[in-house]
């Protein structure tokens, strides 16, 4: 049982009316149990990866693109502007939606600032799913040190300084590849809108993070997300056995990509080197 000390969003069992569950999707009560999700979680990634089908981890595009010798294979948008323009809409509902959550915005103001800044790239590409926002990359190589040096380029850090050398540099192909792979994991699912809602709340209510003062409580909340998502799918779709755990291995899937990649691909061609978590303060408590 979870205990609230120090937080304000209070909930019996930690079910109060104000949770994601009651409040958002009002669905009914739930009686799944926690240890039951974590062993099919184990069960469903162990499976996964011994699977020579399945979709293979971030860390393993990584090690299969560093023995090909590849590891500075890089992409670009290719329609950068359409391309960020809907992310940055994407964004804007976003935000949008974890304002909506009443038991977020109770929390002490740091642990919301905790979460957003957790969750606010994973929530983002959940959301492009959820738009069916695709996008093209065109593929560029990144000059090695030595080629830098002897061609005079500038490094790294300095690249998209200027208008015209925004996002040039581009992101790690693998990086790109991960969240193309996510996406379409999505749509093979063809996830529905309340299931996309419990999924936001177990990405948004993360209790991993150091320093949460409402810890138990948030952990309480992701608990309830999951355990919403797991018996709205053996309602709807009780035909279907393996679609739990089909959304599960999305999440893990989820979990994997980088908010720094996010940013460099989808807003640095545009709005160049920022600081994102500075535009996502004044984009959520800004008038």
């Amino acid at each position: 049982m979870a205990t609230l000390e120090g937080c304000r969003c209070r909930g019996a069992s930690g079910r109060s009316n104000n949770s994601i569950l009651y409040s958002i999707l009002k669905s009914n009560s739930l009686g799944t149990q926690q240890q039951q999700q974590q062993q099919t979680l184990q069960q469903l990634l162990q499976k996964n990866s011994t699977s020579s089908s399945a979709p293979a981890s971030l860390q393993e595009l990584r090690q299969q693109a560093c023995s090909c010798g590849s590891t500075r294979r890089r992409g670009i948008l290719r329609s950068p502007q359409v391309t960020c323009k809907a992310a940055s809409a994407v964004l804007v509902k976003t935000l949008r939606f974890v304002k909506n959550v009443p038991c977020f915005r109770e929390l002490p103001e740091d642990d919301q600032l905790m979460l957003i800044r957790s969750g606010w790239a994973p929530l983002l590409v959940l959301g492009l799913a959820q738009d069916r926002v695709d996008f093209e990359t065109t593929e560029t190589v990144e000059p090695s040190m030595l080629q830098r040096i002897l061609t005079g380029l500038p490094d790294r850090q300095s690249d998209g300084l200027d208008g015209q050398g925004r996002g040039a540099a581009g992101v790690s192909v693998v990086d790109i590849e991960a969240i193309k792979a996510f996406l379409k994991k999505c749509w093979s699912v063809d996830i529905s809108t309340k299931e996309y809602a419990y999924l936001k709340g177990a990405v948004l209510f993360n209790p991993d993070l150091e320093g949460l003062r409402c810890l138990h409580y948030i952990q309480s909340l992701r608990r309830e997300a999951h355990q919403a998502l797991n018996e709205h799918v053996r309602l709807i779709h009780r035909e279907d056995t393996t679609r739990f755990a089909k959304l599960l291995i999305a999440l893990s899937m989820l979990r994997a990509i980088s908010p720094l990649v996010v940013a460099q691909l989808f807003f640095r061609p545009v709005i160049g080197t920022v600081n994102i978590e500075e535009v996502l303060m004044e984009m959520f408590y800004g008038k």
